[in-house]
């Protein structure tokens, strides 16, 4: 046996617990096959556990997940559940909590999947986008004064600074390094000037120092070519509120949410890829969570309609990050390969036949052992 991984698991509600059970299957799979160690351990976290006990993440919840090795997230959110207090008291304390610095989004694809753009196939749309996670209008800077009166002022302030911004082009360089080579800026440099200069100064350090080449276009723009010219990008790197935006317009383009997965990443313990002091005690890196871009979809929970793949395409990247490569190889060429005719599965039948297809072949060591 090699590895043993501890790995959490938040269900969620609506169809979360639905797909999440079926990606798990699969890391399961992968696992007996490729010869690493799983445990699996659930948090009860999201909308059912707010409205029964007005918690959204208690703190203890939050010490345990820090000792875990990675984040399995199904979807949370219910009508009943005000806007705001699951994203803002569960997803984006998370992303503060842990120091997930990193949203990383493929935009891909895949065969069997049909685009809504006229004439692009799977070899025109691969790409993926680096969001920054952690800071920008996200970071929850702003205020109401006189609500409710003629004279109410609300305010979003936008909080960037140069070490999120670096950390996270440092990161989204290698992914380019690793790819083609090219790496794009998206930002509105041309209104947005003081945020908008701090991110083309600190890219254009990264990417001469990473090697790569650097390309810039605005974030409205950026929509535009992605819709028609998506071959223009290969990496895309971009603040949390454009990241946010862009990214499911990129799902939209790659046949919509079905195969959509993500990952908010802490890539090197918010060092952003610097090397420690080699006199530095070493420091356990915080857990990083994946889930599927889709919602909790409480109109058809219980249906066993809802599609998994998403879900298990989450759970590569989860492989793919614990260095696990064979692994994620295999899961997510499983789930690929059961994109046809899908539609005509359960969401348990799929899930039973994605996990078959990681198990089939000679079980074999992990590449870590």
């Amino acid at each position: 046996m090699g590895d043993s991984y501890h790995l959490a698991c938040v269900p969620g509600d609506g169809i979360g617990p639905e797909v999440v059970a079926e990606a798990r299957k699969t890391v399961d799979a992968a696992a007996a096959r490729f010869g690493f160690g799983v445990d699996w351990v659930d948090f009860d976290l999201g909308a059912e556990r707010w409205l029964r006990t007005g918690e959204a993440l208690p703190d203890v919840a939050v010490k345990e997940l820090r000792e875990t090795d990675a984040i399995l997230l199904g979807a949370v959110g219910r009508p009943d559940v005000p806007p705001g207090v699951l994203e803002r008291g569960l997803l984006l304390r998370l992303r503060f909590e842990l120091d997930l610095y990193v949203n990383l989004r493929p935009v891909k694809l895949y065969p069997g999947v049909v685009s809504p753009l006229a004439g692009v196939g799977p070899d025109d749309l691969d790409l993926l986008v680096v969001r920054e996670n952690t800071e920008g209008v996200y970071a929850g800077a702003g205020g109401v004064v006189h609500r409710g009166t003629p004279m109410e002022v609300a305010t979003e302030t936008s909080i960037e600074t140069r070490a999120g911004v670096e950390r996270c082009l440092r990161y989204a360089a290698g992914r380019a390094r690793e790819r083609a080579g090219r790496l794009t800026l998206v930002h509105k440099t041309n209104v947005l000037t003081h945020a908008g200069d701090l991110w083309q100064r600190a890219a254009r350090e990264v990417a001469g120092e990473a090697g790569v080449v650097l390309d810039y276009v605005h974030a409205d723009a950026a929509c535009l070519y992605l819709v028609s010219d998506p071959g223009r990008f290969d990496v895309v790197v971009t603040d949390n509120l454009f990241g946010d935006i862009l990214t499911d317009l990129g799902a939209a383009v790659a046949g919509g949410l079905g195969t959509a997965a993500s990952a908010n990443l802490n890539p090197g313990g918010g060092s952003g890829g610097l090397k420690e002091r080699s006199d530095s005690p070493p420091v356990r890196r915080p857990p990083s969570l994946f889930e599927p871009v889709h919602g909790s979809a409480p109109d058809i929970a219980g249906t066993g309609t809802a599609n998994p793949v998403a879900a298990v395409l989450s759970a590569a990247l989860l492989l793919e990050h614990l260095g696990e490569l064979e692994a994620a190889a295999a899961v997510e060429a499983a789930a690929v390969a059961a994109l046809p005719g899908a539609g005509g599965y359960s969401t348990q039948a799929l899930g039973d036949r994605i996990a078959a297809a990681v198990t089939a072949g000679e079980p074999r060591p992990s590449r870590r052992q």
